[in-house]
């Protein structure tokens, strides 16, 4: 539980730092190429913990206590006097060309940097399982559109599938763009077959938990026997007289064939007597054990015996699969995923605010919190891979046409482009509180939402 919750915080304040600095670093940078002159950059937001300046650098750069953003500080007379010997590097004196590059960057770096990662993840390649369908349940969308069992869902709208995730990411894509799901599958006699579902064929997948599921759909998994891996100290196996390499054979007489199936008859029978078949080192022997009870998801009490699979990585050879490209090969297709990611996060946002989607699909601090923990615990690919992610999602949101928001200043500068002339002050200031107010109501939506996940 520390162990995650530490995963969690360090993820967090990693992913945001990095990508708040890239955010502001694209302000900064362009900002200094056109002749803006910069008075701070800084990273975080409240008390500075560490203020340094650069040697023939005029710029103060802050490492501040918040790390919920960040800010880059520019000479400009809307903000206070300035010498006259520098009004030409006012922000403000600047042509408009200048004023749209200065925000733009911002963004556009977080979507640059966005393809870099990708590319970075596809260089290094992505281990997962072949999406490979086990049972398909009656009645259900997978079984409505032909789904057998064995079938590999080799590409969704005409992209490859390599691994489930690439299937969920592909089939969430198609679901948000109201398009029509086109899955290209190959069976066990190599026929390739295509099976058609409605975008909404598992209804919204912000209220779904497990898609797959609700698609009908149960990935085709090796059958791992049921072989002790690890007996735990003082739990009902080892009082029973388990030990690593015990075969299970029967149990009250009937035959265990995986160690799914041994661990269904465990949670089953809480606090009864088992009378357990075992085969150890070629001999067979019975043993009696009681699992001990424990609460369930339900509430109701499940059977636990305190035993670990033998793990068999084996078995799972056939089913796994790593995706790489080479260095130049990358380059592609990270930049067509950045630009799938961004068209998703714009689709999504617009389905939110018209009320085709559900609010479930916002997240908070918390819910990337717990997403960068789990990353952090995955490996250098799964938390670059969500650092694109969410490079993606803050380029894109701070180009919604919100004041405020670096979109919020590119809508002023439109309407200052079709004028002639900028908006007027008080113009600005009340877009600026309107601005204001709805990103505060955004943030109190996204937190109740992170607590309603939490409680749920």
């Amino acid at each position: 539980m520390l162990e995650s919750l530490a995963n969690s915080i360090f993820g967090f304040v990693l992913a945001i730092g990095i990508l708040v600095t890239v955010h502001e670093f694209g302000h900064f940078w362009v900002a200094r190429r056109l002749g803006v002159k910069v008075l701070r950059f800084s990273i975080g937001f409240g008390k500075p913990l560490l203020t340094w300046h650069r040697r023939n650098d005029d710029a103060e750069y802050v490492l501040a206590a918040i790390p919920l953003g960040g800010y880059v500080k520019m000479l400009d007379e809307r903000e206070g006097e300035v010498p006259e010997e520098d009004a030409h590097r006012a922000f403000n004196r600047q042509p408009l060309w200048v004023r749209v590059a200065v925000v733009l960057a911002g963004p556009l770096f977080n979507l640059l940097f966005a393809v870099l990662l990708f590319w970075l993840v596809l260089v290094l390649g992505e281990t997962g399982l072949k999406p490979i369908v086990g049972e398909v349940q009656p009645g259900t969308p997978a079984a409505q559109a032909g789904f057998t069992p064995g079938e590999e869902i080799q590409r969704i709208n005409g992209r490859e599938t390599p691994t489930w995730s690439q299937m969920l990411y592909h089939f969430a894509s198609a679901a948000a763009s109201g398009d029509a799901i086109v899955m290209d599958t190959r069976d066990r006699d190599q026929r390739i077959q295509h099976r058609k579902l409605a975008f909404d064929a598992i209804g919204d997948m912000a209220e779904v938990k497990n898609p797959l599921k609700a698609l009908g759909i149960t990935p085709e998994f090796p059958v791992l026997p049921a072989v002790i891996g690890k007996v735990l100290p003082g739990e009902p196996a080892e009082k029973a007289g388990l030990r690593p390499g015990d075969r299970i054979l029967e149990v009250d007489g009937d035959p265990v064939k995986s160690w799914t199936q041994w661990v269904k008859i465990i949670r089953k029978k809480p606090l009864q007597p088992l009378l357990v078949k075992i085969e150890r080192d070629g001999q067979v022997m019975d043993l009696e054990l009681v699992p001990a009870a424990i609460d369930g998801a339900d509430g109701k009490a499940i059977g636990r015996i305190g035993a670990a699979n033998q793990p068999m990585p084996e078995l799972w050879k056939p089913y796994r699969v790593e995706y790489s490209l080479g260095p130049l090969e990358a380059v592609p297709v990270a930049v067509t995923r950045t630009w799938d990611f961004s068209i998703l996060t714009f689709k999504v946002m617009w389905r939110i605010v018209s009320g085709q989607a559900s609010l479930k699909n916002l997240g908070g601090p918390i819910t990337m919190a717990d997403a960068a923990g789990s990353a952090v615990s995955a490996g250098l690919v799964s938390f670059v891979r969500l650092l694109a992610i969410i490079s993606v999602s803050l380029g894109v949101f701070n180009l919604l046409p919100i004041p405020v928001l670096d979109g919020g200043h590119l809508l002023y500068f439109l309407i200052e482009a079709v004028r002639g002339k900028p908006p007027s002050e008080d113009f600005m200031l009340r877009g600026q509180q309107i601005g204001l107010a709805l990103l505060l109501s955004l943030m109190v939506l996204v937190f109740y939402q992170d607590i309603a996940r939490l409680a749920g």
